[in-house]
């Protein structure tokens, strides 16, 4: 079933007149009540939490598409309660929402009794401007949305909004998914402490998420921002002056002082301290990985992993508003002594699924456990890619993490919702008529794309179908669909290949990205994939006379004796081969049934014995390059599972991934730490594993 509507019995979308236009506003709504039976109802843009009794209790909502708004039903405690929800309204452009005026529609409920609910009025609600953080801030990265940034002198500043109710707002739907609980973890130890200094010998931070703000990349420019937030953090020197592990409880760290705490692994959520102190200023940065000092790298992947509290003199409990990935997190107080106690993250993501392995190899166990981890950080209200610099919900990713959220539930709950937001609005602006966009829910107004991700949409759909029997989301999905063909066509040479696609032409993070042009036989591959599946999903057996048709030119054209090459070129009007070959192009052959194990046996005994991670110690083939791990490694392994080669898939899961459940305890984006160390894709071990039926999973 598609998401049903749902509707407020007396609340209204409504916000701040005077901040209608303006990004990255905050508004906090208060109400004390005794309940018996209570139930907030809540939608907004762009976020929200929720606290009852000073602790946080819920966050959301669960994002969705344009013109709509999923609508969260939280249950509250029976008692009395001091009811908190604190609403930012970035109303900017991002891979995180999609580009918006802010709202809050939100109404308490005890039992039939609605004993407040948003209106011009405020009708139940105390309503203030969230002065204590910072407007003008940069933004976290390009992919994200703003800095955190707060001044906790300003709390008695309380400017109450005249507030406006928003007609023809968007559709209330439901949730569609389950609400998680923020579960607590603690460090598993502080690293070292020390003291810092002050220096303004630094190379600015010039990310274009501080330095390319423009219409296409909505923000602050750097002379508007209150606080430069990476920059501040660039100006701190750290000079080490205990380097041993201890407990992480309540530490007492001098004027200008510092200590880095470890988690056990990887791990995403919203960071929480509590500081006692005079007036001064905290610092809380943080990474996946940890250098020289030791070094914690809060700029690594393009990011301002930088949050910064100005504190009056008190006991402050902090906790910071989104989401975050780290295993090692420095916090700083600059310009008094302080105590700083309760430093935690309170999970946000998927629970722990009731799964194990059944084998006693630690390393397998290892590995496993990082998988679990990779998949419960990025399945929250949708797949996304990292839970660092991005949260988003990126296509080809999703084919293969919504195949983990099926091993380990038995639903695709959360593929679904993931699916039907791009099938919500009737087009995108900024891409060309029939495209998807290559993540979503977000605004491209840069214009990319990625054609190869729209393709996998059509794949993950029939998956999908087969997982679940919804006929009913793959029938709604038809003009989607063929609006992508459609598009497509229009690049079909006289070969029927598809030739000079626009935009971002992605294969794999590898050297098969720079042979996409002008004819990509990976992306061929794929489209014959593409046009098998649409035959099979709707019927049409025209498009399977094309998919062969075009099945048999890739061979003829990309197959060189040995290898497939992955592309041609235009020289003087004719198609002629590149002659490049690389690894992650015989994996496209195999995955997309342009070759198998008996039309090519002696490629594949090739990749079988000279081809996974042994051979960077030994390469017999040093002319073709690396695979890399996204998604090159994963569709090695995954044509080896259909074609039932378990040992190897066993050897080739310790050589690839054994080493990043080491070091981090998630699954990397790369095959090196230079990117992502948490990537949702990466969790598509527990898949494999499943499939070999070495997972036991508990009623």
């Amino acid at each position: 079933m598609l998401s049903k509507k749902v509707e407020f019995k007396k609340a209204v979308p409504v916000w701040a007149e005077k901040y209608a236009d303006e990004m990255n506003i905050s508004l906090v709504l208060e109400k004390e009540c005794f309940l018996k039976n209570g139930l907030l109802r809540i939608a907004c843009a762009s976020c929200y939490q929720l606290f009852v009794n000073g602790d946080l209790f819920n966050m959301g909502p669960a994002r969705t598409g344009h013109g709509f708004a999923r609508v969260d039903e939280v249950p509250l405690p029976a008692g009395k309660n001091a009811i908190k929800i604190i609403v930012a309204g970035y109303n900017n452009n991002s891979f995180q929402y999609i580009d918006e005026k802010p709202f809050v529609c939100a109404e308490i409920l005890d039992g039939a009794e609605v004993l407040a609910a948003t209106s011009e009025e405020g009708c139940g609600f105390s309503v203030r401007v969230y002065k204590e953080r910072l407007q003008k801030t940069p933004r976290y990265s390009f992919q994200r949305n703003f800095t955190e940034v707060y001044d906790l002198s300003r709390a008695d500043e309380k400017e109450i909004p005249k507030l406006v109710a928003l007609k023809d707002h968007d559709v209330f739907i439901e949730r569609g998914i389950d609400l998680y609980p923020n579960d607590r973890e603690d460090p598993k130890c502080i690293l070292a402490e020390g003291v810092c200094g002050k220096t303004e010998d630094f190379t600015p931070f010039a990310d274009r998420s501080v330095t390319q703000i423009s219409d296409k990349l909505k923000g602050f420019k750097p002379e508007e921002l209150e606080v430069v937030s990476p920059w501040e953090g660039q100006k701190l020197t750290f000079t080490v002056t205990k380097r041993e592990e201890i407990p992480a409880g309540p530490v007492e760290l001098p004027k200008d002082g510092f200590a880095v705490y470890e988690m056990e692994r990887n791990l995403c959520g919203v960071i929480g301290l509590t500081v006692t102190c005079d007036k001064c200023r905290v610092y809380a940065m943080f990474d996946e990985l940890l250098g020289e000092e030791p070094f914690v790298d809060f700029l690594r992947l393009g990011t301002s992993a930088i949050v910064i509290w100005d504190l009056p003199a008190g006991t402050h409990r902090l906790l910071t508003f989104e989401p975050y990935l780290f295993k090692y997190l420095k916090i700083a107080v600059i310009g008094s002594s302080a105590t700083v106690s309760n430093v935690h993250i309170r999970r946000v993501g998927f629970p722990k699924p009731a799964v194990t392995l059944k084998s006693e190899d630690p390393k397998m166990q290892a590995v496993f456990e990082a998988a679990v981890e990779t998949f419960r950080e990025n399945t929250y209200d949708i797949f996304t890619d990292c839970p660092s610099r991005e949260r988003a919900g990126w296509l080809c990713d999703s084919f293969f993490t919504s195949r983990v959220e099926f091993s380990l539930t038995g639903k695709s709950k959360v593929e679904r919702n993931f699916l039907e937001n791009f099938l919500l609005p009737d087009s995108f602006k900024c891409l060309p008529e029939g495209m998807l966009p290559m993540c979503y829910p977000a605004d491209h107004y840069d214009g990319v794309f990625i054609p190869n991700w729209a393709m996998w949409f059509v794949v993950e759909l029939d998956e999908y179908l087969e997982r679940s029997g919804d006929r009913e989301l793959v029938d709604r999905a038809k003009g989607k669909v063929y609006g992508l063909l459609a598009y497509l066509k229009k690049f079909e040479n006289e070969l029927g290949l598809l030739e000079k696609l626009e935009s971002w032409v992605f294969i794999e993070w590898s050297r098969s990205n720079e042979l996409v042009q002008d004819v990509s036989f990976p992306s061929n591959m794929l489209y014959a994939k593409v046009k098998r599946t649409v035959a099979k999903l709707y019927g049409d057996s025209k498009l399977v006379e094309e998919a062969e048709n075009l099945e048999n030119v890739i061979r003829g054209c990309s197959f060189n004796g040995k290898f497939f090459c992955d592309n041609m070129i235009r020289v003087n009007g004719k198609l002629v081969p590149f002659g490049e070959c690389t690894e992650s192009c015989q994996y496209y052959a195999f995955h997309t049934g342009i070759a198998t194990p008996e039309t090519y046996p002696k490629l594949w005994e090739t990749l079988l014995r000279d081809f996974g991670p042994k051979r960077r110690q030994n390469d017999p083939y040093p002319e073709i390059a690396f695979a890399n791990a996204f998604i090159g490694n994963y569709l090695r392994l995954d044509v080896l599972h259909r074609y039932g080669r378990y040992g190897e898939i066993l050897e080739n899961i310790e050589g690839y991934f054994y080493y990043m459940a080491e070091r981090t305890g998630t699954l990397w984006e790369l095959d090196s730490p230079a990117a992502s160390c948490s990537h949702g894709f990466a969790s598509h071990v527990i898949y494999w594993l499943d499939k070999m039926g070495m997972l036991e999973k508990k009623a």
